[in-house]
Formats: structure tokens, sequence, C-alpha cells
């Protein structure tokens, strides 16, 4: 986190040439760097580490809910409109017909990474 932080200011050279306002600020900002050096060292090492993994799950969680709303409103969408309902129960059966053939591929252990994509005309 040290690396991150602005370097350290260099000190005034000549009091008298900063005004009072540049002088406090001056002193604050090296406080300010100075605590957090204090901080970081009292945290344990893989803090930072599990910290941003636990911020990562927390908006994977978020993006799963936003999802299955986005579902749903979708869903609702095709109640009311007959053409959107024939669109989206052909894309589920599109995306059905890939899982089952990926699953085919899976069990008779072809390891080619190639996806098959159908395309409406």
């Amino acid at each position: 986190m040290a690396d991150e932080m602005n370097p350290q200011p260099e000190a005034p050279e000549d009091d008298a040439e900063h005004t009072p306002l540049e002088q406090f600020i001056f002193h604050q900002r090296r406080g300010l760097e100075e605590f957090g050096k204090a901080m970081e060292s009292l945290l344990p090492p893989g803090f930072k580490e599990h910290t941003q993994k636990a911020g990562n799950e927390f908006a994977t969680g978020f993006r799963v809910l936003i999802d299955a709303a986005i579902d749903e409103i979708k869903k609702a969408s095709e109640m009311e409109d007959p053409d959107a309902r024939s669109e989206a129960e052909h894309e589920r059966q599109a995306s059905a017909n890939l899982a089952a053939e990926e699953e085919e591929d899976e069990s008779a252990g072809s390891s080619s990474g190639k996806i098959r994509v159908e395309l409406d005309d």
C-alpha cells in the first residue's frame, strides 16, 4: 500500500517563502501519510488480499441478483407480448440444445474447446 501512496512532499526549504496555509497543508499531508503507514503496519499480511476477494464476491452476488431480476422482468413482459413470448421460447430452446450438446461432448471426452452457436435468420 505504501507504493500506491503519493510520494513524500519535499520539506519547504524556506518557510518564509510559503504562506502559513501552505505550511499547514504540507504538515497535514505528511501527518496523514504517516498515519496511513501506521494503520497499514497494524494489519496482517493477507488482509488486503482477502478484502479484495470479499469485495469481488460481494459484487458477484449482486450480479446474480440483478440477472435474476432481469430474467423475471423478461418473463413478465413475455406474458404481455405474444411476439416476445415466441422469440423467448426459441431462445430457450436454442440454449437448451446447446447445453445438451455440450453435455454430450463432455461425456464423449471431447476437449476440442469448440462451441456451436445457432444464429437466427
